[in-house]
């Protein structure tokens, strides 16, 4: 006979609700825009009382920040590839993979951060000018030394991160664009298989790195 199931701790509650939440919060900013989201069409999505949100976070604008930290930490933590690695073909090779697959994954929080840039950033700016900034120096940095060391050709590492960011979030800012294009339907694993390889091939090559 079965044990019976074993009570959920409190938090273990706490952290279920805050995923529907946070889940419900991206599909909703994605959609609607900050503008457009209120707290209760967040809780309607996350099948949940208003009241929870608001016992989890306060505000919408707590609530949008901590959407957009997280997929700002998912996509952070895709580049730790640049440290340790040998040169630009594993390391860029590594981040392409990263960033393709979190496009897959996390499409709405991609569209969520697209928005908030394209309006001037009004919530997240101190994002932009603080922990963005510095990660994109230090990455700059060591694609610097990859050009210094003749192990790829000498490109701006500036806008190589640009057009890696560009080029990988392609794929979820644009979804809907590609599903059209291929038929109507989303991406298969091969077609994604595939995208990842092109991807990965074409900037490797551009930059004499592969």
């Amino acid at each position: 006979m079965a044990e019976p199931a074993r009570p959920l701790r409190r938090n273990e509650i706490r952290q279920q609700n805050e995923t529907l939440i946070l889940q419900a919060a991206e599909t909703v900013f994605a959609e609607a825009g900050f503008g457009g989201a209120t707290m209760q069409l967040i809780a309607d999505m996350a099948g949940l009382p208003k009241a929870n949100l608001h016992y989890y976070f306060a505000t919408k604008e707590d609530l949008y920040r901590r959407v957009v930290q997280n997929i700002f930490e998912i996509w952070l933590h895709a580049a730790d590839c640049f440290d340790n690695a040998a040169g630009p073909v594993e390391a860029i090779g590594a981040y392409v993979e990263a960033k393709m697959e979190i496009s897959r994954r996390h499409p709405n929080g991609s569209k969520v951060w697209a928005s908030e840039v394209m309006h001037g950033a009004p919530v997240i700016q101190d994002y932009l000018e603080t922990t963005l900034r510095d990660w994109t120096a230090g990455r700059a940095a060591l694609i610097q030394n990859w050009i210094d060391e003749g192990k790829m050709a000498p490109v701006d590492p500036q806008h190589l991160l640009y057009m890696l960011w560009a080029t990988t979030q392609h794929y979820a800012d644009f979804g809907h664009q590609i599903e059209t294009l291929n038929g109507g339907r989303p991406l298969s694993d091969a077609e994604w298989r595939a995208a990842t390889d092109s991807v990965k091939a074409i900037l490797l090559r551009g930059i004499g790195a592969a």
